[in-house]
């Protein structure tokens, strides 16, 4: 594991349990953009890369979807398992995916392509496109900015060692059009992007 992976897994692992007790519930905000995209799954998995406790992952299980969570920390799988043991959660990597080729019906990425080094984004994207059949979804949520920021503790001041990059959509969607991804046409808030694979 690089050592940003590495960095990622230990800070998560060690603010797992008081992030899931700090971030609960669902906001008014993600409604719409949740089920925009339970609208346009008709069939098939879809993966929460970076799952984290399983917050977001319970939520659109309660859309219907059939939800895989994937996590780079162990820890935060544990907690996703314990509070959600009806779904299914592994840990792993969307820089590499034990997913196969064209096997899963949408990607959602929420807030989690934001602790990777920008010129690893590329990669994500390229395997967020190579496991999503054609005409999956993929839909991003991040901060909007141009900055990055260093962040050593968290959640109840415990230690962490990671790096929180901004981005807008001129910048990401460059780098989907360029995996292979096609926007789609609706309107979303200025921190979520939803693309298509064709």
């Amino acid at each position: 594991m690089t050592d940003y992976l590495a960095d990622i897994a230990w800070s998560y692992d060690n603010v797992a349990v008081p992030y899931a007790e700090r971030v609960v519930d669902g906001a008014d905000w993600e409604v719409e953009a949740f089920d925009l995209l339970a609208s346009y799954v008709d069939d098939g998995p879809v993966l929460d890369v970076g799952c984290g406790p399983g917050r977001t992952s319970g939520l659109l299980a309660a859309r219907g979807l059939d939800v895989v969570g994937i996590d780079l920390s162990p820890g935060m799988i544990e907690v996703a398992r314990r509070d959600h043991p009806d779904l299914d959660f592994r840990v792993g990597s969307m820089t590499a995916l034990d997913i196969p080729d064209g096997s899963v019906a949408g990607v959602v990425a929420w807030w989690s392509i934001i602790h990777l080094p920008r010129d690893v984004v590329p990669t994500a994207f390229a395997e967020f496109h190579r496991v999503l059949a054609p005409g999956g979804v993929l839909l991003l949520g991040f901060h909007v900015g141009e900055h990055s920021t260093h962040k050593t503790s968290g959640y109840g001041d415990h230690p962490m060692n990671i790096h929180v990059h901004r981005w807008t959509a001129a910048t990401l969607t460059p780098l989907a059009l360029t995996a292979g991804f096609v926007p789609d046409t609706a309107d979303v808030p200025e921190d979520r992007l939803l693309f298509r694979k064709v």
